[in-house]
């Protein structure tokens, strides 16, 4: 397998890769366009800008910022400089930035205009070491520690050279959902991100300089962190940013208008376009391939998709931990309902409860080796210590493998959910459901709807002589957690089933729900 230079700054060898068109669009968002030449030059002022700030090599920067051709320039100009941009989900509360505030001792965060005001309640909320607040689209009066980011980019000069930076050193966090609920700051590297360019964005997708790439999925997940971003700016490409929600309207206006060739979705958005009145005729658009990742695509929905567009949708898995998907299909061998098989480049291990390898039709747990796994998640031994496990990365999935080589997903090896592509912890949304006066009790588990897509289901206990409606209970939760942690349905039982020392027994809930 190649290896890297000792010395590699991912953010100087995008620019080397491009400065030859460096009047070719990188990005397309909402305020107009951005060529190459111009990505470089705002993300070398970014680093100057953080540097004469006083942050030094490998310190944390916030990065809170919806999807506008600003964050890349950020989140490049973070790692030309040789400081760890920490990417973080905009869909958050006040108590979710405050911990990565802390978890992360950021010494400056970077956020969009129409966040400022949850980050600034983060911010008073508890000691910090934030020094520095640089705010991109700004709107009215900026607090008085904070900076207009293109007041700041117009008054810098390019940093000269970048950060000598080698492929293993730290390059950025994302953080990734754990099962009680705490996010983990996830480490990777400089390397980690060329990794799943060459492994995955060139050879299996075939994406091209000739490409529009769009993709639904937000800058700060590792999915679509490398669906616009790492993929298409190692080949030379243009993409489309919506800072919006990617409702179907939203998508469909970019398919039409910037006529994007390759999509990056989720089975939830495929299943609302495709359920959707304004679905635009297959001429109105120039999609010559789709790409769907975060949970399991029913078959009958890529078939549908296809049967309308006359494009495939290639599913494929991939992890925080992995930064990518590292077991798909591909063009010219899609097996629809089934995961693929391995990205070549990476191996792919089943084994049982006893740690031995299981036998094809067998369920087992699903383990990953390759070379763009992270290093580590910051300040927990323990959860670093049982998910990477020498090189292998345990991935908590749990798939059976058939005699031909494809991957069909089983289900999650703990009590996790995702829900449109989400993790979420079914802990956290019970111990916000029990904070509600009438609650007593209440068990969170996954079900599937009609179109076979996992949403949460909330079994609850009221206690004696209360009442609550599940239209009040959701209101409840959306009101304490992110908007798509919120229960889709919510069934009142007498009492949950339990083990005879009290334990909440959720199989019986999903006995009962598949019955049901």
């Amino acid at each position: 397998m190649t290896s890297l230079p000792e010395r590699f700054n991912f953010a100087a060898h995008l620019f080397d890769l491009n400065r030859e068109h460096a009047g070719r669009t990188a990005y397309i968002d909402d305020r107009g366009r951005l060529a190459y030449g111009a990505l470089e030059d705002r993300a070398r002022r970014v680093a100057t800008v953080l540097l004469e700030a006083g942050v030094r090599r490998e310190e944390r920067v916030l990065l809170l910022m919806h999807d506008t051709s600003d964050w890349p320039a950020c989140f490049l100009g973070c790692l030309y400089a040789g400081v760890v941009p920490v990417a973080v989900n905009t869909l958050l509360t006040v108590a979710d930035y405050a911990y990565m505030l802390a978890h992360s001792r950021a010494q400056a965060a970077l956020v969009s205009g129409a966040l400022l005001p949850v980050l600034s309640q983060a911010l008073a909320q508890g000691p910090h070491e934030v020094g520095t607040l640089l705010v991109s689209q700004s709107v009215g009066t900026l607090p008085a520690a904070a900076r207009d980011l293109e007041a700041a980019i117009g008054a810098a000069q390019p940093l000269p050279a970048a950060a000598p930076t080698g492929a293993d050193d730290p390059g950025f966090w994302l953080y990734s959902s754990g099962s009680t609920g705490k996010p983990k700051g996830t480490v990777h590297t400089h390397g980690n991100l060329w990794w799943t360019a060459e492994l995955y964005g060139k050879p299996v997708l075939g994406l091209t300089r000739d490409d529009v790439c769009f993709s639904a999925a937000k800058l700060y997940f590792a999915y679509g962190l490398g669906n616009a971003l790492t993929f298409p700016l190692s080949v030379g490409a243009t993409v489309v940013l919506m800072a919006e929600r990617p409702t179907p309207d939203a998508t469909f206006q970019r398919w039409v208008e910037h006529r994007p060739t390759v999509f990056f979705g989720a089975p939830t958005g495929f299943a609302g376009m495709l359920a959707s009145p304004r679905l635009p005729e297959r001429a109105a658009v120039a999609l010559r391939m789709c790409s769907s990742a975060g949970e399991a695509l029913p078959a009958e929905i890529a078939q549908r998709f296809k049967a309308h567009f006359g494009c495939d949708i290639i599913d494929g898995i991939g992890s925080t931990e992995m930064l990518h998907i590292f077991l798909s299909n591909r063009p010219g061998d899609i097996r629809y309902g089934t995961t693929g098989k391995p990205v070549p480049g990476y191996e792919v291990a089943l084994q049982g409860e006893d740690g031995q390898p299981v036998a094809d039709g067998e369920v087992g747990e699903l383990y990953i080796r390759g070379p763009s796994a992270a290093l580590l998640y910051w300040g927990q031994r323990d959860k670093t210590r049982e998910t990477f496990q020498g090189g292998w990365t345990k991935s908590g999935d749990k798939y059976v493998r058939d005699a031909e080589g494809y991957y069909t997903y089983a289900g999650r090896s703990d009590d996790m959910l995702k829900v449109s592509g989400i993790y979420v912890s079914p802990f956290e949304v019970e111990s916000t459901l029990m904070q509600h006066p009438a609650v007593l009790e209440a068990a969170v588990i996954g079900t599937q709807d009609a179109q076979g897509l996992t949403k949460a289901k909330a079994f609850v206990v009221l206690k004696d002589g209360q009442a609550a409606t599940q239209e009040a209970l959701q209101a409840f939760v959306k009101e304490r957690l992110a908007p798509y942690k919120y229960p889709r349905f919510i069934e009142f039982l007498p009492e949950l089933p339990k083990t005879a020392t009290g334990k909440i027994q959720r199989f019986r809930l999903r006995e009962r729900e598949a019955r049901a």
